[in-house]
């Protein structure tokens, strides 16, 4: 043997961990040669090492907590790549996925839940996630007890069916007793996502970034970070996510199915849509296969648009705005949603400092670990952040996204009817069968075909972002979302009427339902909103209807009134700047 060092280096979990100022956690046996026994004793002591880091790491994962100084870093990057880049047991014809003898196999009807079911199916939204002990439902009859977490995480949360009159009518989303439906255009947003912004220095990323940095020592609640890891990714769909899509993609069949035989009668596909960037794709075809079943051949066509800069697109608008760069245009939400932050987490901040020394915590740190458990649970299954708040900061948090959103993207928003009005051209051109004429928004002239963009169909599908799902109710001039708005950032109004956790969660939809009807002349109109039924009396020729409905020719009338008073140019390319103290319900720069 060499009388050369002996470093036995210790593994990490799927990932390179790096220590402060370079330093790698090893064990040096300098100089001599070693006798047998003391080689077997030092092979002994890196196997019992070893051991304790992969244990230490575990726990981690499962919320146990040792003290150990061989645990990483808190707030270390924990990636796992899967698949393997070559697995060397692949060998496809070993594994055909056809092997004939299918066995006597013949469709049976078509399911018909929201025309023939004396009640509709509710979605609660949670399935596969776990909640924290003290926030779990069921264990008592308090208002406390019922309080689900889930539902104040703003734009992150699950989508949920919201309670029947949520959004002002008392109506369910099945066909009224006398009506039959005849058509469904649905739009619909992503499943759960990793976070977007994992390269910067804000959200979750930014916070495990913070903690490296820091010589941080936790205790009582937060003793969990002395051994935390950052394992979300970024930006594409969690498991949770992919479910998400495959679960809607089965409600929708399993409401909306007799549909199809349209299509079987006219000998033709339906066609849907999506965007190019990976969780548009993924969310499409998860709901594919959760619609039509695997595989996917011969049942539908998906049309997959691209989502990037210089190219039209009305279900990602923004990509060619140039005013949505303006972070005084289209970010107006930041600054009074950070007021709002630094009001509610008040007491939090100094609660959660009194447990952690190394850092100094501040609102944005606070919100991040409320963000953070959001993102964790949709992605893992559960959070240790979670544990952290009271039922009144949640809906402090849950709020602070209605800020953002609402003056973002929202009615509040100068540019939120000009983002939202090609897909309400698109909506117009599909009700009545007429091709648009002229260009003159976010739609796309190349695939305006007869292909990509048929008409005629009783059923569309159309995948896009929360933002834009909330771009088209305000363009489609939806006010009953907007009545309690502008929204203050030192309170949270009474009846809040602008919910991002009821609008716009993750895979949230909207439904146009069109209906036959014995008792209304002519077709109807329906706008359903993760089932909740939306009042269409707000639109002039709309009347007041139980069921909330509208004929299409007067819905159709105000759309295209709608369509001639928003200006894309002005809103989207000509330079203007918003006045001081300005507010809008309507989502338009009304002072030009």
């Amino acid at each position: 043997m060499s009388s050369a060092d002996v470093t036995v280096k210790l593994p990490t979990m799927g990932s390179d961990i790096k220590y402060p100022d370079g330093v790698g956690l090893e064990l040096d046996i300098p100089n001599a040669q070693r006798p047998t026994a003391l080689r077997t004793t030092a092979a002994f002591v890196a196997g019992v090492v070893v051991t304790l880091t992969a244990v230490a790491q575990y726990a981690s994962w499962s919320g146990l907590h040792l003290s150990t100084s061989l645990i990483a870093v808190p707030g270390t990057p924990e990636w796992h790549d899967y698949p393997a880049p070559s697995p060397t047991n692949v060998f496809p014809s070993a594994f055909p996925s056809d092997v004939g003898y299918p066995g006597p196999t013949h469709p049976g009807a078509e399911p018909g839940v929201a025309a023939t079911a004396p009640a509709y199916p509710l979605h609660s939204g949670s399935a596969h996630l776990v909640p924290p002990p003290h926030f779990a439902k069921g264990k008592g009859k308090s208002k406390k007890d019922k309080f689900d977490i889930f539902r104040h995480w703003g734009s992150l949360s699950p989508w949920y069916s919201v309670e029947q009159g949520a959004f002002g009518v008392d109506s369910s989303p099945e066909a009224p007793e006398t009506c039959q439906i005849t058509g469904v255009h649905l739009l619909h947003r992503h499943g759960a996502r990793y976070p977007a912004d994992v390269k910067s220095m804000r959200g979750p990323s930014g916070f495990a970034a913070r903690l490296r940095s820091a010589n941080v020592t936790a205790r009582g609640p937060l003793r969990f970070l002395n051994d935390w890891t950052y394992k979300l990714g970024q930006e594409g769909l969690t498991p949770f996510g992919r479910a998400q899509l495959f679960d809607l993609g089965v409600s929708m069949r399993m409401r909306y199915g007799f549909l199809l035989k349209n299509f079987t009668a006219a000998n033709i596909l339906p066609v849907f849509r999506t965007e190019s960037q990976n969780r548009m794709l993924s969310s499409a075809q998860n709901f594919a296969l959760g619609f039509f079943g695997y595989p996917l051949d011969n049942q539908y066509q998906q049309v997959v648009t691209i989502e990037a800069s210089g190219f039209n697109n009305t279900l990602a608008p923004y990509r060619s705005c140039q005013n949505n760069a303006d972070i005084s245009k289209a970010y107006r939400g930041i600054s009074p949603s950070n007021e709002w932050i630094a009001k509610y987490l008040q007491k939090a901040v100094r609660r959660l400092q009194k447990h952690i020394s190394g850092i100094e915590l501040n609102a944005k740190d606070v919100f991040t670990m409320q963000e953070t458990c959001a993102y964790e649970t949709v992605a893992l299954g559960f959070s240790k952040f979670c544990e952290l708040f009271t039922e009144k900061e949640w809906e402090g948090f849950d709020y602070a996204y209605d800020i953002n959103f609402w003056y973002g993207v929202g009615p509040g928003s100068p540019l939120s009817r000009a983002l939202g009005i090609g897909y309400v051209q698109e909506l117009v051109s599909r009700l009545t069968q007429t091709p648009i004429e002229i260009h003159n928004s976010s739609t796309n002239a190349t695939l305006h075909n007869s292909v990509t963009f048929p008409l005629g169909h009783s059923l569309y599908v159309d995948a896009t972002h929360e933002v834009v799902i909330i771009n088209v109710l305000t363009a489609l001039g939806l006010k009953s979302f907007a009545e309690t708005g502008p929204l203050p950032n030192d309170y949270i109004p009474e009846g809040l009427s602008f919910k991002t956790s009821q609008i716009a969660p993750f895979a949230a939809n909207v439904q146009f339902q069109i209906l036959s009807c014995s008792s209304e002349p002519g077709p109807q109109i329906r706008v359903i909103v993760n089932d909740g039924v939306v009042p269409l009396n707000v639109l002039k020729g709309c009347p007041v209807n139980q069921h909330g409905m509208c004929p299409v020719d007067a819905f159709v009338r105000e759309q295209k009134e709608h369509i001639r008073t928003t200006d894309w140019n002005l809103v989207c390319n000509e330079d203007w700047e918003v006045p001081e103290g300005w507010n809008t319900t309507g989502g338009y720069p009304d002072w030009i």
